[in-house]
């Protein structure tokens, strides 16, 4: 008599790791880069020109304000949490990241991370990967401190996010201004620093 049971789904852990395994083998032409986000395989390329220049600015800005500690702003590293990696435009860490790097040696762990900065880029994909999907995602790995620099948001605002409630995928503190008005970061190794208009750039529109 035959067996006409039928084989289990992969678990949610099996899938993880093939999407894993998968983004360990990606080959990708330059200009492009890949993250795992909320379990898929986001191919992005990198930002316009605009979007570079504010990226560099802040970072510029953040490495002079946290000179001569123990942390430092940084760029073009994989941040990764429970086999999800993402690549945010910069971020605020040790400035030596080598013992906090993932056993495979591809990035660091998100949990060494104390800021993430995302520069919006144009299109509804791209905002809704940094306004909502990267959201979450920062928020599910308990980084302290996520800020979004968004030229496509009103005549351009910045949010800084805080208290991550990471079973919730949410944040408890949310300050959103618009451009030209100055904020401050509230907390972490980069408490004080103050994101202006020198930053953004002026107000769209």
């Amino acid at each position: 008599m035959s067996d006409t049971g039928t084989e289990s789904a992969p678990s949610a852990a099996e899938l993880d790791e093939v999407l894993w395994q998968a983004w360990k083998a990606m080959e990708l032409p330059e200009g492009y880069r890949a993250e795992i986000i909320e379990g898929v395989i986001e191919v992005s390329p990198t930002g316009r020109l605009t979007h570079a220049q504010v990226a560099n600015r802040v970072r510029r800005a953040l490495d002079k304000f946290l000179d001569g500690g123990e942390y430092a702003c940084h760029q073009d590293a994989n941040l990764i949490h429970k086999r999800r990696t993402w690549i945010p435009d910069a971020f605020v860490g040790p400035e030596d990241l080598g013992p906090y790097a993932d056993e495979d040696g591809l990035g660091v762990k998100a949990k060494a991370v104390d800021l993430v900065i995302e520069v919006v880029s144009p299109g509804k994909r791209n905002q809704d990967r940094d306004r909502v999907k990267k959201r979450r995602e920062y928020a599910r790995a308990g980084i302290p401190v996520y800020v979004i620099i968004d030229d496509y948001d009103a005549e351009g605002t910045v949010t800084v996010l805080t208290e991550p409630q990471p079973e919730k995928a949410d944040w408890v503190g949310v300050h959103r201004v618009p451009y030209g008005t100055e904020v401050v970061i509230p907390e972490g190794p980069a408490k004080g620093f103050a994101i202006t208009e020198a930053i953004t750039g002026a107000r769209r529109g």
